[in-house]
Formats: structure tokens, sequence, C-alpha cells
């Protein structure tokens, strides 16, 4: 869960730090004092795009962090071993994000610098968002089919896992298919290119590991005059009258006489006259290999000039010697292939329809158990929508095979668009009347109806996304009443296996808070500031009064506030 947030020169906020703790947290306060930007705070600090509008007037920079804590098993761990970030065993993951006043944007994961893209990555999933604009993303039916999917993870993750491997070599043999068969004239311009390339490498008649061995010997030849000075120093320091060979000789005669005398000096002699020997061999090693030595500038340019070329071919086939000769390669296939077209686009024809016979075959497996699925997802959203007192609402998930084209495979006599999901589409449907048609969600009108669905979908969804903080921003809008006590029962059941942070304007919410925290803003020497305040039970009651009635707070509102909290710790006991 989040923790620790901190906020630094961010619009009119100039320092604001929360602690954040488990269940539900709501946020209440006047409309301007700040309460969105805290959200708009989060969202950057997961990837959201910045803007130098974001940094307070007057600051060099805005900056925010947050400390979350995860479980062992959380898919934290495998964006941290995927993006090269250490996440210690004790589950910390902190999340940096800065902009200056210049419009620069700093990302780090627990200290390290990092894309834009990687701290999406880790934000995606870490947190979950829903504003009102969320609730509309929520409802694009381009996601549904990934909603099913996530309902059906379990079931669903080994037929993927097969099915994307069919879907891999079917897209290949069918993007080869299209380059072999498709227009003359580009096929010969590619032939021409592929056999000049051909002619070159063949001409360079290059050998494995050539370029590492000629770099050896170049390092020898321009270095000869050190490599011969230091062979020979050590040559005659060791041979010769008064040098290291007659010095160890002297030694080990004199340590000889004594290894008649006792076993640890007969050992030690022995030593002495094994290292002896190995010097001695040494001494005539270092005389041959001067011997042997030879300074050619002839054989040196010929090796600069042969690694030039290599060199040359690198920066345009591969990085080493062996890259270059498998291009070579794949290459000499190519051009077998196009000038063999006939026969190759014969072959790719019986793969192709191997591959779709098995990609055909995990796709209707896959489509099988989305169906099925749909059935328990629709089921599951009618249990929710009576909660919210959307009872004559009537749900469907529908689970339909994509219409293809003319070229795409056919099953059971019909054309089917395969994908990497496969040849399904899903569209969540819905009507809230009885008697009105079923009608795909983003077009339903009522933002108070769209929040509750979402809540609806959303309890459903987060006992299967493992997202660690959910924050709800005025999703809440448009509903007064039993419905506005039906959402607020709502929030708190999914704070149950999630951390929720809430901004809300009902006091239904509010009441039904663990953590209650009032968003206020000041103006001190024409300077506007937020600041944040956790709330103690007799503060709770005076900001869930002021909610209910206004400004003004009397006896009656205040009872009015103790009563619906008493409620809400009510509801929470038995939930």
């Amino acid at each position: 869960m989040l923790t620790e947030l901190t906020i630094r020169d961010f619009a009119i906020i100039d320092h604001v730090s929360l602690t954040l703790k488990d269940g539900l947290t709501v946020l209440t306060g006047e409309t301007g004092a700040g309460k969105s930007i805290i959200i708009d705070s989060i969202q950057l600090l997961t990837g959201a795009r910045g803007s130098v509008e974001f940094v307070r007037h007057g600051a060099k920079r805005a900056e925010i962090e947050g400390l979350f804590i995860v479980g062992d098993d959380h898919s934290v761990y495998a964006k941290g071993e995927e993006f090269g970030v250490d996440i210690e065993e004790d589950g910390m993951v902190v999340l940096q994000r800065s902009i200056t006043h210049q419009g620069k944007s700093i990302c780090r994961v627990n200290g390290k610098l990092v894309t834009l893209g990687i701290l999406k990555e880790f934000g995606k999933a870490l947190i979950d968002i829903h504003s009102q604009h969320e609730t509309q993303s929520l409802m694009d039916p381009e996601r549904h089919i990934e909603l099913l999917d996530t309902y059906a993870e379990d079931e669903l993750k080994q037929p993927k896992q097969e099915y994307k491997k069919h879907y891999e070599t079917y897209r290949s043999l069918k993007k080869r298919y299209k380059e072999l068969s498709d227009n003359e004239q580009e096929m010969a311009q590619r032939l021409d290119l592929l056999q000049f390339q051909w002619n070159e490498l063949e001409e360079a008649k290059l050998e494995p590991k050539e370029d590492e061995e000629l770099s050896e010997e170049r390092n020898k030849l321009s270095n000869f005059e050190k490599i011969y000075s230091g062979l020979n120093d050590a040559y005659e320091a060791l041979y010769g009258e008064q040098k290291g060979m007659d010095w160890l000789s002297h030694a080990m005669m004199s340590l000889d006489a004594t290894a008649d005398y006792d076993e640890t000096y007969q050992r030690m002699s022995e030593e002495l006259s094994n290292s002896y020997y190995l010097v001695e061999e040494l001494t005539f090693r270092l005389s041959t290999e001067m011997e042997g030595l030879e300074f050619d500038p002839e054989r040196l340019d010929e090796i600069e000039e042969r690694l030039n070329e290599i060199n040359r071919l690198k920066r345009k086939y591969g990085q080493s010697v062996e890259e270059i000769l498998e291009y070579k390669d794949k290459v000499e296939e190519e051009i077998d292939e196009i000038n063999n077209k006939d026969s190759f686009l014969s072959k790719l024809e019986t793969e192709i329809e191997d591959v779709t016979e098995d990609l055909l075959l995990e796709a209707r497996h896959i489509h099988d158990i989305r169906t099925e699925a749909s059935k328990q997802l629709t089921e599951a959203v009618h249990e929710e929508l009576k909660d919210l007192y959307l009872e004559k609402a009537v749900f469907d998930v529908k689970v339909e095979k994509k219409q293809g084209k003319q070229d795409d495979p056919l099953l059971k006599n019909q054309q089917v668009s395969l994908s990497s999901s496969g040849f399904d589409e899903v569209k969540f449907l819905i009507t809230t009347n009885p008697g009105e048609p079923m009608k795909p969600l983003h077009k339903i009108a009522s933002g108070g109806e769209m929040s509750r669905i979402m809540l609806a979908l959303k309890q459903i969804f987060s006992r299967h996304q493992g997202i660690t903080s959910v924050i709800f921003d005025e999703v809440d809008t448009g509903v007064s009443g039993r419905v506005a006590q039906a959402i607020a029962e709502k929030i708190f059941k999914i704070s149950v296996d999630s951390q929720v942070l809430c901004i809300s304007h009902l006091p239904q919410v509010a009441a039904m808070a663990d953590t209650h925290v009032r968003i206020m803003k000041n103006v001190r020497d024409n300077k506007t500031k937020t600041k944040a305040k956790e709330l103690n039970t007799n503060e709770k009651v005076e900001e869930v009064a002021r909610m209910i009635s206004g400004t003004e707070l009397t006896e009656t509102t205040l009872q009015n506030g103790r009563e619906l909290l008493n409620l809400a710790e009510s509801f929470k006991a038995d939930t």
C-alpha cells in the first residue's frame, strides 16, 4: 500500500506530507482547496504526462515522492527484474518524480533514474486511479476483453500462452508470404541488394574470431620495444654470473646440506629445488621468445588495413565477425528463397495452413472459456448492482467472433479476424430501465448510473487485479440519499481487500472512512497554501455535520453527524 506521500511546490501546495494507512482514507474539504491536486500529484508519480504549469509559482521544481509497501508475491518484483531496479525483501518501493520550472521531468524508482515509460509501468502495478474521466476509460469497449480476461485469469493463463506462441509463428509466416508474393519490381530490387551484400561479404573472406586475433597481433607489434625490453631485463636479471639463477643455485646447495638433519629441512630443500628448475625453464623460454621476436612494420600496416575493413563491415552488418557471418547466411537463404519463389510460396502455404489449424484450435478453447466466464461475470455484476439500487438493470457480457476479411481464416464457413488475444470481441451491454433495449456501457447518459456501474465492476475486478492502492476521485458525483449510502458501503467493501484513497463530497462516504483527512486552503502574505490534517473523532463529527448542512453547525447537525458515523461503524463491524 501507499504509506507516505510527500508533495513540494506543486500547484498551490508548498509542502504536504501524508501518512496513509490501510483501509479507507477519505479526503474532504471545500471546492478548490486542493483535493484533486493531490490526486493529480499521484497521477504524475505513476507516469502521467507533466507540465511546467504544475510547478508552484516562484519555485524551481515540483517534487512528489511516494513510499509503497508490497507483499512477497506482488507483481512489482517482476517489474524490478525486468527494468533492473533493486527491490529489497522488506518490500519497500519508492517512486519519485520532479518537474523543473523549465519543464524537464526526472523520474526515479528506489533511487534509480528511469524513463517516464518505466515509471508508468511501476505505477500501473501499484495504483489504480479512478476519476470521472477514468470512469469513461473503464467503459471503453476496447478494454472490455481485457477486463473479462482478468476475471478469468486463472483459466485463461495457459491457453493464452499456447495461443500466443502459435500466433507469433502465424504472423511471421504470413509476413514472409506477403513479402515473397508482393510486387515483382520490389522483389527484383531486393534481390539486387541482397546479391551485392553477399558478394561484399564473400570477397571479405572473414574467419571466426579473426578480428580478435588480429587485434592481439597488432598489440604485440605496436608495443614491440616495450615487450623486448621487458623480456630482456627479466632474462638478464636471472641468467649470468652473480645473477638470480646463481644465487638460487647457491641457496639450493646450502639448504641441501641440511636436509639430512630434519624432515622439515628436507621438504624445504625439495621445494627450493623444484622452484629452481621451474625458474631455469622459464629462463630458457625467455631466451627462445626473444630470439623469435621480430618487428615487421609491413605486417603491422597489413593488420591495420584488415581491421579497418572488418570495422567497416561491422558498421553495416553486425557488431562482431560472428554476427556478420550469421547475417551472410541469412542473406544466402533469402536469395535462395527469392530465386526459388514458387516452391517457397508453396511450402509457406502448407506451413500457414498447419499453424492456422493449431491457432484456431487454441482460439476456440479461449472462446469457450470466455463464454463461460461471461455468464459468471454477468451474474456477479447483477448481484453488485442490486446493492446499488439498480436491481432492475440488466447487464450482459457479449462474446462474439470478430468478422474477418477475405484472406482471414475460415471457422465454420465464417471468416474470423485473428489478433494477439484470439478472434473474440467483447462488449459490456446494459439497460437500466425495463423495456429499453440493451446499449453499450459508454452510451449511458446518467452520471449517477455510470458511477454505480463503475463501482460494481470495480468491486468485482479489484479481487482479481492485485493492485496495491485504489484511488477514487469524486466518482460519487451526481448521487444522493440511499444511493449515496450504497456507494459508501461499496467503496468500503473495496477497501477490505485493497487500500482505498477517496475524494468525496458525500457525508455518507466520509462517515465510512477509517482515516479522515481534511484538505484546507489558506492565504498568507498574498500566497495560497494547501494543508492536510488528519481528523480526530470530534473533528470527524464536525466535518461530517458540515458536509450534511453546509458551513453552519448546530447541535442538530452535529447530532446527525454522530448518528451517521455510528451507522457507518455498525455497518463496518458487520462487514
